[in-house]
């Protein structure tokens, strides 16, 4: 939106002159500058007005109670899926109508909100706003007239239903699915050449197939004509390029003649490896294109928020202009209120490097990156056994002890015990050595914990960013709790409840799960999988929206045409799901009746099997068997919009975060802090933090710092200490953005915000591309 950032105040530095007194138009300044800042923190690029009501109605707008309020109503909007006929737990119309309302009440109120703060040029240029009040219309109209209807007895469709995703797609807090919904957008001009493609392929090879196998007379298992309907052909080639139905489609022609198998394998190998390998590719390029794009906008919007915050607070000394420190410390209060006394010194004497009682322009644009890199402080303190035994914890005796907790093979010896534990878990306990081999694991478990805390601070070692000390003492206490339960089952011979002993076994396989922890390379996996989770919360809701909006697509079309019975019922009625229709049919045979649509929870369950295409045959097969043969291209339509498009870039997504998350090293602020930590001598380097290496006994408690000097602090073992939060837990997002950020020179303003805003992917690439730019 061009005139977004104008009304944020990019064209105007500073709030309108006003006859306020000088305090209060400072605390103004201050509030403007933090809201600039805020928003370049969290890569916010919402318009706002810049007078004093507008800037508070703003800063409450973004205030985490409203933006859960407001998750909730979409939530609950949502979920009245579940309570509306087709309804899994039915409810009145009267109470899912009036819960409705209050959802779009809030709805309504929260766009209001939005309104006061941005300019009403941009508020009504803003597509998104405008698709908001819309869908709340047409939800009310769609409500009375459905109301009115249900009133004389007469059933409708509930239409507006399928439009209640907008609300969590167009809101300013879902920006990122709208980013990947704008990937889609984007990717589709070029997929589509590669579709149409791949249908007229399709299309050829089945008009061969019917001049092939149609005047043949073959049947099929069932008994019907083979080959013999250009839209059937055309339907079963496009599920075999799925693998669905392989080889059963192929079986009729091979039997008549083994010939024919070869026109099968030159279908498979053109339009399953070579046209959906062409897919993703297309996809990959399309998506990592926009990608990029999309991130090099935010880093650019960034900086211009920051300069428009410098600006605003920046005063004249000597010959340039700076932001006194009591302002800096100021607007950091502001901007980031829990942030810790020590924390903020640190960050004040990165800024001010010279100790000059201001910052420059330069070093206040990385402001918004200090306050995202999490800094850990913690307090270095002693074992509680130092301090109530001193001589008995310092003797050598204990010393020794600690030293092999602390070694190496003190954890080489448990990967082993490890591994002999799960050949025993395989063995039959009945034997009575297996089973008292079951203690004897436990109890070296149980040993490894106490050296451990022997060992280690006990706060230390189950701080809450220490994830892997937790889980490995929950798996042995799961274990402690399956051991002794199953012997307690054993001993009383007349209690038996196999639901319990299911649970007492799956609680001891849990013990293995410690191979993860004890394996560093199994461990960079998990860590892998956190860094990228929040973007795959991304991708988990636009399946949502897809999977909600077939859903209720497919119970406006299909509930009620399959039923499911119990299965030990043999009437006529249940054998065939409850539908003449589908007598004789695989669908029935196989006993699918579960698979309906007569509730949202069964309609996700039969999307999340189309979505694994092992059986989108016999699905389809059985809806177009209850409705009509049309009902087909529902199901095709799921495939390609979620198998060809979602699926893939979310391949696309998995292979750019990896690509980007082993490239790139630590950026340019880090290195900052963590030299000014070390300078400061008040360091600790995150591999002391893991495992057998918190010999430092840390603690999270903030206490300042401390009078002494570094070198006195280390020799103690007591102090305030700081280190970087690890790197393996920065988003993607992060790590793209700081890839960008990387060349943007730091003195270097970048181009204007019409500029910014009117980026295309095209400017990434040279226009003429020679053999030297292109490598």
């Amino acid at each position: 939106m061009p005139g977004a950032g104008r009304a944020a105040g990019v064209r105007r530095l500073r709030p309108q002159p006003s006859e306020e007194p000088p305090a209060q138009e400072e605390d103004q300044n201050l509030l403007l500058a933090a809201a600039y800042v805020s928003d370049a923190q969290y890569n916010r690029n919402v318009p706002f007005e810049t007078s004093p009501r507008a800037i508070r109605l703003y800063y409450f707008y973004n205030h985490w109670t409203m933006q859960v309020a407001i998750y909730f109503f979409i939530c609950v909007d949502l979920s009245l899926a579940l309570f509306e006929e087709p309804a899994l737990f039915p409810l009145p119309f009267l109470a899912t109508s009036l819960a409705e309302v209050l959802c779009l009440t809030a709805f309504f109120g929260r766009l209001v909100h939005f309104a006061k703060v941005t300019p009403q040029m941009v508020f009504w240029k803003d597509t998104k706003n405008i698709c908001i009040m819309v869908t709340i219309v047409l939800t009310l109209i769609d409500l009375i007239i459905y109301g009115s209807l249900e009133a004389v007895n007469v059933h409708s469709v509930r239409w507006s239903r399928v439009l209640r995703p907008v609300f969590l797609i167009n809101f300013p807090e879902s920006r990122q699915i709208r980013r990947t919904f704008r990937s889609i957008r984007n990717t589709l001009p070029d997929i589509l050449y590669v579709f149409l493609l791949f249908m007229f392929s399709v299309l050829i090879f089945s008009l061969m197939a019917l001049k092939l196998f149609g005047d043949r007379g073959l049947k099929t298992v069932e008994g019907l004509p083979y080959f013999t309907n250009i839209l059937d052909i055309v339907f079963e080639l496009y599920v075999l390029v799925t693998t669905a139905n392989s080889p059963d489609v192929m079986m009729p022609a091979y039997n008549f003649n083994w010939w024919y198998c070869l026109y099968f394998i030159t279908y498979t190998i053109i339009n399953t490896y070579i046209f959906m390998s062409v897919f993703l590719a297309v996809v990959y390029n399309n998506y990592r294109k926009h990608l990029k794009n999309e991130i090099r906008k935010l880093a650019y919007l960034k900086r211009h928020k920051m300069i428009e915050a410098f600006n605003i607070l920046k005063v004249k000394v000597g010959t340039e202009f700076v932001v006194m420190e009591a302002q800096w410390r100021r607007l950091a209060k502001v901007v980031a209120p829990h942030i810790s006394g020590p924390h903020l010194e640190l960050l004040l004497r990165i800024s001010d490097e010279g100790q000059k009682g201001h910052v420059d322009k330069v070093n206040f644009l990385r402001l918004a990156d200090l306050l995202n890199i999490q800094v850990v402080t913690i307090n270095v303190r002693r074992h509680p056994l130092e301090d109530w035994m001193p001589r008995v914890y310092r003797s050598s005796a204990s010393l020794l002890v600690q030293r092999m907790v602390q070694h190496r093979i003190f954890v080489w010896v448990y990967d082993v015990i490890i591994l002999i534990n799960a050949i025993f878990i395989a063995l039959d306990e009945r034997n009575p050595f297996i089973s008292y081999a079951e203690w004897l694991f436990l109890s070296l478990y149980i040993i490894e914990i106490l050296l451990k805390l022997y060992t280690y601070e006990p706060r230390a070692y189950f701080d809450r960013r220490q994830f892997w000390n937790w889980f490995d003492t929950l798996i042995i206490i799961a274990a402690l709790v399956a051991t002794v339960a199953n012997t307690t089952i054993q001993s009383a011979r007349k209690y038996n409840s196999q639901q319990i002993l299911d649970i007492v076994l799956i609680l001891r396989i849990l013990r293995l799960l410690r191979i993860i922890v004890s394996i560093q390379r199994f461990r960079v996996i998990v860590t892998t999988l956190i860094n990228i989770g929040p973007t795959i919360l991304t991708f988990g809701g636009l399946v949502l929206v897809v999977y909600y909006v077939f859903a209720i697509i497919g119970m406006e079309a299909f509930h009620g045409k399959v039923r499911f019975s119990d299965p030990n019922f043999t009437s006529p009625d249940a054998l065939v799901c409850g539908n003449p229709a589908l007598k004789d049919s695989a669908f029935a045979r196989d006993r699918y009746c579960k698979n309906n649509f007569n509730d949202l929870a069964s309609s996700f369950i039969v999307l999340m099997e189309l979505t694994v295409v092992n059986h989108l045959l016999l699905l389809a097969g059985g809806f177009a068997l209850v409705t009509h043969q049309v009902a087909k291209l529902y199901f095709i339509g799921f495939h390609i919009v979620v198998v060809i498009l979602i699926v893939n870039i979310f391949i696309a997504f998995i292979l750019e975060a990896f690509f980007v998350a082993y490239s790139l090293e630590k950026s340019e602020v880090e290195t900052a802090i963590e030299k000014k930590i070390q300078e400061l001598g008040v360091g600790i380097q995150e591999e002391e933090m893991q495992d057998g290496k918190l010999v430092d006994n840390v603690d999270a408690k903030d206490s300042g710092f401390s009078g002494d000097d570094g070198d006195n602090k280390r020799k103690d073992l007591k102090g305030l200490y700081f280190r970087i939060a690890s790197k393996k837990y920065r988003t993607v997002d992060a790590l793209l953005q700081q890839m960008f950020e990387s060349e943007i020179a730091p003195e270097e303003e970048g181009p204007s915000l019409d500029e910014i805003l009117n980026f295309s992917p095209g400017d990434l690439y040279p226009k003429n591309p020679n053999f030297e730019n292109s490598a």
